[in-house]
């Protein structure tokens, strides 16, 4: 196990009501707050009123920045950072999903950089401070609620990338899982890959010794396993719902990959798709994880497909290696279709045509860096596998 030092810094209420404590977490950062959300839809299942009741306090001022879109962009970070400029904001409330979180994460930096907030994407060592950001949670999937990664779009110049750094996890996230009874099927089996796909990218290492982090990386696969289907099917059942919401901000909280840490790869390929074709993050994490996989699995990788197969998926473990490596596989494919999931990039309207410039970029930006070293032509390979 690699040297590690462990900072999960966010204070969590986690259960039903616990918006009753926002109006104090607020107050403890300052008077003038910036809420930061995406469309109509907080306002329609009353999550706004609720918040707005907590901030109706003669010692707060709200400020308003909504229409954050999936995939946030960086046109919403800049709108957000002249705002706190202009009106003195002391803390960023994000009440949303992970793209409107990350949008507030690059805004809260953004409020003491003097340059286009652009430039803190493109070279994270630039952030040196950062207002204090409260996440309210309202959809499972990113784990934005408790790391301090952030990834942004530029749709001008179809740059969909990666900025961080520990002073940009949220001081305080609220995870009340009623407040994702809303959420539709389609994005609640979205969210349910991306949460799986953040903790397959930290489980497939080859560090010596990570038997915890392993077995706590497969007990939340399992949680995603088990209660996904259930959440898509009934959306309000709070058990499901509120298992999910907590394996989403433990696997990418740093408890699965401290002592682990190596480069992850689906997500460099993906974020190319989403950059150039909009499309919903976690539905290209399915449809490119059991391709990736399949490119990968080799003599070098087998063992550890064997331990996902055998402790996540429950397959016998007196079959040969490499019968249990492609059943893994196939049931990782069969799950992410059985919650309807298209799972193919046809489907979600990709051909071709940008398959080779998005593979040299893919490869370039985190790709080769990760689990098995992925070239251009890897990345080539497995998206023309994904078709």
């Amino acid at each position: 196990m690699k040297n590690f030092d462990y900072n999960i810094p966010t204070r969590v209420h986690f259960g039903k009501g616990q918006i009753s404590k926002l109006r104090g977490e607020v107050k403890n950062f300052g008077h003038n707050v910036l809420l930061v959300y995406g469309g109509n839809s907080i306002k329609r299942n009353g999550i706004y009123d609720q918040v707005m009741e907590q901030l109706n306090d003669s010692d707060i001022n709200v400020f308003e920045l909504s229409g954050i879109a999936p995939n946030p962009r960086i046109d919403s970070a800049r709108d957000g950072v002249k705002l706190c400029k202009e009106c003195k904001i002391d803390v960023v409330l994000a009440v949303g999903g992970g793209s409107v979180i990350d949008c507030s994460k690059l805004i809260a930096a953004g409020a003491f950089y003097d340059g286009d907030p652009w430039d803190l994407v493109l070279k994270s060592s630039l952030i040196k401070e950062a207002l204090p950001i409260i996440s309210v949670l309202t959809l499972s999937a990113t784990g934005s609620e408790m790391d301090g990664f952030a990834v942004i779009s530029n749709m001008e110049t179809n740059d969909k990338l990666g900025m961080g750094g520990e002073i940009l996890k949220p001081r305080v996230s609220i995870l009340d899982p009623e407040y994702t009874y809303t959420v539709p099927a389609n994005q609640t089996a979205a969210g349910t890959a991306d949460i799986m796909s953040h903790i397959i990218e930290t489980y497939f290492h080859d560090v010596e010794g990570a038997y915890l982090q392993d077995r706590f990386a497969e007990s939340l696969l399992k949680t995603c396993i088990e209660f996904g289907p259930i959440a898509v099917k009934e959306p309000e059942n709070y058990d499901a719902r509120a298992n999910l919401m907590w394996a989403s901000s433990h696997a990418i909280n740093g408890m699965i990959s401290y002592g682990t840490d190596v480069g992850w790869s689906v997500h460099p390929m993906e974020h190319e798709l989403s950059a150039y074709y909009d499309i919903t993050h976690g539905v290209g994490l399915a449809i490119l994880t059991p391709r990736w996989m399949k490119h990968i699995l080799s003599d070098k990788t087998v063992g550890k497909f064997v331990d996902y197969g055998v402790n996540v998926w429950g397959i016998d473990s007196s079959l040969d290696k490499f019968e249990i490596a492609n059943m893994a596989i196939e049931k990782t494919y069969d799950f992410f279709a059985s919650i309807g999931i298209p799972m193919n990039l046809r489907e979600v309207g990709i051909d071709e045509e940008n398959l080779e410039v998005m593979a040299e970029f893919a490869s370039k930006r985190g790709a080769k860096y990760g689990y098995v070293s992925l070239s251009k032509e890897d990345v080539l390979e497995i998206y023309k596998m994904s078709l």
